[in-house]
């Protein structure tokens, strides 16, 4: 099977003319001739980045899913190539109902007819992992005649995914062997991280945690909507949630004619997108048009919860102070936090990095978001990265994909929205409660309970240390400084490394 795949891919390379991609590279330049000779007969007229578009839509959805993710990597593609491919629809055509209710009865162990009042044949959405109809619960009293979306497991895709994916391995290995950029910008690690997420999207357990996550992070929220999920119809192939009745958010007209502030909804998403990446740390990263729908109240609706992100305290607290030394045009700032973070090389001279970043950035500040692209502006980061052997973060590649899905939505709801006037007083704040009087008086009141367990502890502790020789004395509060900073406990950290050391001045004496 693997064997006629990769003859159907070679056949899509050749019919559009991708392995022009590598003739131009120092390692294959002797092909050129030959290569043009063999396939004398093609007529490569169309743009490269768009060739490529439609050979990946030619492969199949794993690999437009694919293309997608790799549209948010523009430090791997030149613009041209990477706008074309962030036009990648994932659409296919529907699988027979009686295979999709097939699948439900026996995900389910129940008949149709026991599970649901009602059931729509005819699908409302496909996609290349699944596809969605509509039913009715039954009134149990409990959840009531409830109408709710089924969300169903394509059959038989897992052995296409992993010959798909085992394709894209040897090609990412390809990719480092042959570009001296390679390495730095970790393309095995991209089609690892692919793997992960395409994965967990065959799980649909997995997109239901994700979907009572982000509910529970929302619940009474005025800007989102997130439904709920029904577990006692969801397993690993079936998925049911609460059907959400809304305006899909490409469709401006009909938004305007339904009375929507595009306006205030364009301020919601920014607003949205920094609660969910800061407060929570915990975001959902599949943010295209396909997945928002509008709430007549004014309010989002998400949905497709297969891909999220998170985030780890150290993550946000870099990215919080990146973000708004940034705001504040404090590009030294910037350049120190990527010093520190290890995002850069510890022996970058800072005001080299200042000056690279102040270069892309300034230009781009006091407009509205109608005159700003932000695939421009990462473009001429990642061009300042590779100067600087920026590291490539895999946990940021999600959060860009979806900042740039923010940058869509924001330019079609309003094109004179100021992105910075409206995340500035917000991560202000944010930063406040994590670092200022309120953010060290909650961490206090979390390390109250460990500190009154260790407290009584103390004087056996101290006992015990007295009856050791200065040497093990030093290293065992040493130790303890390295271990109580790794949980945060600086106070008792500090403190027992002070014991320790009087201590020891003392048994020298």
């Amino acid at each position: 099977m693997r064997l006629f795949r990769l003859i159907k891919i070679a056949r899509v390379v050749v019919r559009y003319g991708l392995d022009e991609f590598l003739l131009g590279h120092e390692r294959v330049h002797g092909l050129r001739r030959l290569l043009r000779a063999l396939f004398f007969w093609r007529s490569l007229t169309r743009p490269r980045g768009e060739r490529l578009r439609l050979a990946l839509e030619d492969l199949g959805p794993i690999f437009v899913k694919f293309g997608q993710v790799l549209s948010t990597r523009r430090d791997l593609l030149s613009l041209d190539i990477a706008d074309e491919l962030a036009r990648l629809q994932d659409q296919v055509p529907p699988f027979p109902t009686e295979i999709a209710v097939a699948v439900i009865e026996r995900s389910l162990g129940r008949p149709l007819a026991e599970l649901y009042a009602e059931f729509e044949l005819t699908p409302v959405a496909s996609a290349s992992i699944a596809q969605v109809h509509r039913a009715r619960l039954h009134d149990d009293g409990a959840h009531g005649a409830r109408d709710v979306a089924v969300k169903v497991l394509r059959p038989d895709i897992l052995p296409v995914i992993e010959s798909d994916l085992a394709l894209m391995r040897v090609m990412a290995g390809l990719v480092e062997r042959l570009f001296a950029d390679g390495k730095r910008l970790k393309p095995r690690e991209v089609v690892a991280e692919f793997d992960k997420y395409l994965h967990d999207e065959l799980d649909l357990m997995i997109e239901a945690g994700n979907a009572s996550q982000l509910r529970r992070n929302f619940l009474n929220s005025d800007q989102l909507l997130v439904p709920e999920v029904f577990y006692d119809w969801t397993s690993r192939e079936v998925l049911t949630l609460e059907w959400m009745d809304g305006i899909p958010i490409s469709r401006i007209d009909e938004l305007r004619a339904a009375g929507i502030d595009l306006k205030k909804l364009s301020r919601f998403g920014v607003e949205i997108f920094f609660t969910q990446v800061f407060r929570d740390g915990f975001f959902h990263a599949d943010m295209h048009p396909g997945n928002i729908f509008v709430a007549a109240d004014n309010r989002y609706i998400a949905l497709d919860f297969g891909i999220v992100g998170t985030l780890s305290e150290r993550d946000k607290q870099y990215l919080a102070i990146n973000f708004l030394a940034f705001f504040n045009r404090d590009y030294h700032r910037v350049a120190t936090a990527h010093i520190e973070s290890g995002w850069v090389p510890k022996d970058t001279r800072a005001e080299e990095l200042e000056a690279a970043i102040r270069t892309v950035c300034e230009p781009i500040f006091d407009k509205p978001i109608s005159q700003i692209s932000f695939g421009q502006v990462l473009l001429r980061l990642f061009e300042t990265s590779r100067r600087f052997n920026v590291e490539i973060q895999p946990q940021l590649v999600l959060l860009q994909k979806t900042l740039l899905n923010i940058e869509g939505l924001g330019r079609q709801l309003d094109p004179d929205l100021d992105l910075w006037q409206t995340a500035k007083p917000f991560l202000q704040r944010w930063m406040n409660e994590q670092i200022g009087w309120r953010g060290m008086w909650r961490n206090l009141k979390q390390e109250v309970p460990q500190w009154a367990a260790l407290l009584p502890t103390l004087p056996r502790k101290l006992a015990e240390l007295t009856a050791q020789n200065p040497t093990e004395l030093l290293v065992h509060g040493y130790r303890g400084l390295m271990w109580e900073q790794k949980k945060r406990n600086w106070l008792l950290a500090a403190i027992a490394v002070l014991l320790a050391g009087l201590l020891a001045t003392l048994w020298l004496r």
